[in-house]
């Protein structure tokens, strides 16, 4: 039975769930167009090499990834429920994965949580892409400290 006082983006408490081999396979298998949307996201990516560079990396974030619920969703998408920590800081995420007819992905929305996780998840993208065309779609880095 699942503690409903304790937030569920803190996860389990078993380290043996803790798995850190989970690839998505639907990440292999993009449409030409497919857009990407999420709470550490300004806007959308579009296009499988934009997405595939921004999830490839993004995914290194996760010191392991304990799920609550992968699989099927409806007659032919697809759903991650998990949770993890990026820095130290705990994390969860749903991730529906939506595909066309052809069976490709052609849509995700990333919703993680809680918020401050959520920014600095966000923060550290946007360090590692800084000067890049994918920068535009994290919370810029600190600049350090005010001058008075």
């Amino acid at each position: 039975m699942t503690d409903k006082t304790k937030p569920m983006y803190l996860g389990s408490d078993d380290p043996a769930r803790r798995r850190t081999d989970y690839y998505p396979h639907w990440l292999d298998n993009l449409a030409d167009d497919v857009t990407m949307e999420g709470s550490v996201l300004n806007g959308v990516v579009r296009g499988a090499e934009d997405v595939r560079t921004v999830l490839s990396y993004a995914r290194t974030l996760y010191e392991y990834q304990d799920f609550i619920y992968i699989g099927g969703y409806g007659e032919n998408d697809f759903v991650e429920d998990y949770t993890s920590k990026v820095g130290g800081e705990p994390i969860a995420n749903i991730a529906v994965v939506y595909r066309n007819a052809e069976g490709k992905t052609h849509h995700l929305v990333v919703n993680h949580r809680p918020l401050s996780s959520v920014l600095l998840f966000s923060r550290l993208l946007g360090e590692h892409f800084a000067g890049t065309r994918y920068a535009q779609y994290f919370a810029a880095p600190p600049t350090g400290a005010d001058d008075d």
